[in-house]
């Protein structure tokens, strides 16, 4: 099958490895988001998917809309069988939807209906699920509203973070895009309908939505903290009013009841730095102060950067 790939970041990757190295099928192109600047420099960067698929001698076009007769011009020039999108970052319009004669199919990091939309990964863990999963569909114009091929579920761990769901389920996406592609070509794909009476919305991450309320119980902090960890990370405030980010995590306890005025309140450094919260308490193993490069709880309080009685706002 002659396939067009659209994709952009790490989790994207993982599929197109997984096509280029099956020899099955014929990558006609890869559609990316264009270079973006980062760093202190503003240097350009390019997405991981177009570094590999240069490596990989595969052409990479990075259009800067797909709505205008360029783009269109393009699909002609590269006529593809199907277009398989993975984390590409744009809402594709109807006439590229509709283009291939296989179709426009996309692999999304949630059991569909839930969790649509752009952070399904992170919500999940941050929403303390114990089971995520897979989801390859038919793309629609509606935010992940499409038909549904196959699911694959995968469980989620007590303590595994964003990073950990991110790859394993980068790895199960990259399966089930395969399998999903075999079941086409030989015409044996069935639809199903997606129930929008159990949808759910799976928002981008804010600022917000990383801070620390240590008036909430010590599962929901330990869940945020996971769900947010390599990046952007959860955080809180020193005393001093320093900013704190939190790595890694353990729930300490979840029976104690603490007071308003205990919030907060560093209680043990005996294994960490164990925090009360509302309900129960939570150990941070790993964080990232101000200024400074990630350490572990124990290097920070050996700085006497943190005491008995500190409270973190």
């Amino acid at each position: 099958m002659k396939i067009l790939f659209m994709g952009t970041p790490d989790f994207a990757l993982f599929s197109l490895k997984a096509l280029v190295e099956s020899g099955k099928h014929e990558i006609c192109g890869v559609v990316t988001q264009p270079d973006k600047p980062k760093g202190r420099g503003y240097a350009l960067l390019p997405p991981p998917v177009k570094v590999y698929a240069e490596q990989a001698g595969i052409p990479v076009y990075q259009p800067n809309t797909l709505r205008d007769e360029d783009f269109a011009s393009l699909l002609d020039s590269i006529a593809p069988e199907l277009i398989a999108v993975v984390a590409y970052g744009k809402i594709l319009p109807k006439n590229v939807i509709d283009y291939p004669e296989y179709g426009c199919i996309n692999v999304h990091g949630s059991l569909l209906p839930e969790y649509r939309g752009a952070a399904p990964m992170q919500r999940a863990v941050i929403d303390g699920k114990k089971v995520t999963g897979i989801t390859t569909m038919y793309m629609a114009e509606g935010l992940d509203t499409g038909d549904m091929l196959l699911k694959y579920e995968l469980p989620i761990g007590e303590n595994d973070n964003f990073e950990v769901v991110h790859d394993s389920l980068g790895e199960l996406g990259a399966k089930a895009l395969l399998d999903t592609v075999d079941l086409l070509a030989r015409g044996e794909a069935v639809r199903i309908p997606q129930d929008d009476s159990l949808a759910t919305y799976a928002k981008k991450i804010t600022k917000e939505d990383c801070l620390l309320d240590f008036s909430l119980d010590a599962r929901t902090l330990h869940d945020l903290i996971r769900g947010l960890s390599p990046i952007p990370l959860a955080y809180t405030h020193t005393p001093d009013g320093k900013l704190l980010k939190v790595i890694e995590s353990r729930v300490a306890d979840e029976s104690a009841e603490h007071g308003d005025e205990e919030c907060g309140k560093v209680i043990s450094l005996e294994h960490g730095i164990e925090v009360a919260c509302k309900h129960g308490s939570i150990t941070i193993l790993r964080l990232l102060p101000e200024g400074k490069s990630r350490m572990s709880a124990d290097d920070f309080i050996r700085g006497r950067k943190i005491a008995i009685g500190d409270k973190l706002s």
